[in-house]
């Protein structure tokens, strides 16, 4: 396994490109079962996560081929029975797997799936999948540890008992496959669904309303293939403000776009940071530039769905307020097991105490660096953030996590002065 050192304490200065999102990106992906046609997608990140989903998609029949960030996903050799099973070898890897199962059902009458893993941060089951296609018409039996749904969809109204993302990405995409209008109430509003809404128009469906709480879809039998550009990755784009804020120095963010970020932009903003957008210049596309000078001020938040603070970005601002003058409170509403990477932020000199899904944070005027270990994805980006800000050497072990959610996290950062590599544990 990779760890990261990362020597603290430097400003950061530069210009970076903010990659295609992950998040918007897994649930095109599997979106391209919905046809047989050629898909190709643009601008996609290169990263763990990702290479899954590949795997998942070449076992399910399809034949992907990568060319830089364009991904090529193509009909693979024929075969009289539809291969409808996500094995468990690959969905204990990764959580987003279970967003087969729409598809797979709309297209075939049938899908079998492992239940899913991923990060440690909580249960987050998969029950408002399974009731969503149930109300439109899946029968749903256990066998050998997997789901089985089967069954011919209608279209029909629905609504989710919580604006679940994963939720409501695998209705949409089933809907997408189903003749006639689907409405989901109370759907997730997160850009990465309006991103996953283009794409199904691009098909042939006809999405309204994504990115809303009630989403259209008016399915069609047949799909054919699209080309598509994926968005820029919001959390990746403010992974790396709150690292400038946190290490200081002046930083500009091509590709990220404001409209999706703008409650973390408020905190910014009332913790000190200067935060502006940036127009398109010298060839460059538009984005944002933060510069920030000395301690930050205390900001409390509280994680909630979009358009709310990201729970994706909780762990790096809980980094960040470790720093900050005075004391602030963390309040995570999403997941229940997301405060993992406190115990190790303490390891670095951080006062923080947690009660239930709220930590309190009491500022320091350092970090110090340290041995630490990620436990998750985001958790991962956490210590980073707090390793950039402190004083001396820091080790952060089982980045693997990190490499899921960020593409070559330490070339982006070295490109920005910051003293950090990738080692052999």
């Amino acid at each position: 396994m990779d760890k990261f050192v990362i020597d603290g304490g430097r400003r950061l200065r530069g210009t970076l490109v903010v990659n295609g999102s992950k998040n918007a990106a897994l649930p095109i992906l599997v979106a391209t079962l919905l046809t047989d046609e050629p898909c190709l997608l643009d601008n996609v990140p290169r990263l763990r996560d990702i290479r899954t989903t590949v795997r998942l998609l070449e076992t399910l029949g399809k034949r992907v081929v990568f060319r830089g960030k364009t991904v090529v996903v193509l009909p693979g050799p024929r075969s009289r029975r539809p291969r409808t099973r996500a094995p468990y070898d690959l969905v204990k890897q990764m959580r987003a797997s279970v967003l087969v199962i729409g598809p797979l059902l709309a297209r075939f009458g049938r899908a079998r799936t492992a239940l899913p893993g991923g990060c440690a941060i909580g249960l987050r089951p998969v029950d408002l999948h399974l009731a969503g296609l149930a109300a439109l018409g899946a029968r749903e039996r256990t066998e050998g540890g997997d789901v089985i749904l089967e069954g011919e969809l209608k279209p029909g109204r629905l609504r989710l008992r919580l604006p679940s993302v994963g939720a409501t990405e695998n209705l949409m995409m089933a809907a997408a496959a189903v003749p006639g209008e689907t409405v989901i109430e109370n759907a997730a509003r997160e850009p990465e669904i309006a991103d996953l809404g283009r794409f199904l128009t691009s098909l042939g469906a006809r999405v309204v309303g994504a990115g809303t709480s009630r989403v259209r879809v008016r399915g069609a039998r047949r799909l054919h293939g699209a080309r598509h550009r994926v968005m820029a990755d919001r959390i990746e784009a403010g992974t790396y403000l709150i690292a400038c804020a946190a290490a200081g120095g002046d930083v500009r963010l091509i590709g990220a776009e404001p409209p999706h970020l703008r409650t973390l932009l408020e905190s910014l903003r009332r913790s000190g940071a200067q935060v502006r957008q940036e127009p398109a210049d010298g060839g460059l596309r538009a984005g944002l530039r933060i510069r920030m000078k000395g301690r930050p001020r205390a900001v409390s938040i509280r994680t909630k769905p979009h358009p709310g603070f990201p729970t994706d970005l909780q762990a790096p601002w809980m980094a960040y307020m470790s720093l900050a003058r005075g004391k602030s409170s963390i309040r995570e509403h999403i997941f229940e097991r997301r405060f993992l990477h406190a115990a190790e932020l303490v390891r670095m000199g951080a006062d923080i105490s947690v009660a239930g899904r709220t930590a309190a944070v009491n500022g320091v005027p350092e970090l110090r660096g340290a041995p630490v270990m990620a436990s998750d994805i985001r958790a991962g980006a956490a210590l980073i953030v707090a390793a950039l800000a402190a004083g001396g050497e820091s080790e952060i072990h089982r980045v693997y996590h990190v490499d899921r959610g960020y593409e070559r996290i330490e070339r982006v950062l070295r490109g920005l002065g910051a003293r950090i590599r990738r080692a052999k544990e």
